[in-house]
């Protein structure tokens, strides 16, 4: 099964490794007898599909998610091993598609108006005053 990650961006299955395991959970004495637990493990760093650019920018967004460059997800909550394999590869897929959205722009200061500046000023005042006239007068 290949991994369809955008229109640019296919990983191909030869890239994929799978390890299967016995799962906890729901299946009763089932569980016993199958490998339903899937884990999926891509290698980021030797992927030859993914172009050196593609590359750097997952390294950095995936970072904490890494190890030794490789990239693991891991699915047991499915009873049967070929819906976990499905559930892991959409959960790879999401994950490199997140990872290689561009950066949002960062937000250019502005100075503040000279109108905004004088309306913000006039509402700390007419609060003042509020506050003011609520404190009782002095009875001499």
């Amino acid at each position: 099964m290949d991994l369809f990650v955008n229109s640019d961006l296919i990983i191909p299955s030869k890239e994929l490794n799978w390890r299967f395991s016995r799962a906890s959970g729901p299946g009763g004495q089932n569980t016993n007898k199958t490998d339903s637990r899937v884990e999926l493990v891509f290698d980021l760093k030797k992927s030859n599909e993914i172009g050196p650019l593609q590359k750097d920018r997952l390294m950095n967004q995936l970072s904490r998610r890494l190890v030794n460059g490789c990239l693991r997800v891991v699915a047991a909550e499915e009873r049967s091993q070929f819906q976990n394999r499905k559930l892991a590869l959409s959960r790879l897929g999401d994950l490199l598609r997140e990872g290689l959205k561009p950066l949002p722009k960062t937000r250019k200061q502005t100075k503040r108006t000279f109108s905004s500046h004088r309306r913000r000023l006039k509402a700390k005042k007419l609060r003042s005053e509020l506050k003011q006239n609520r404190k009782p007068k002095d009875l001499d």
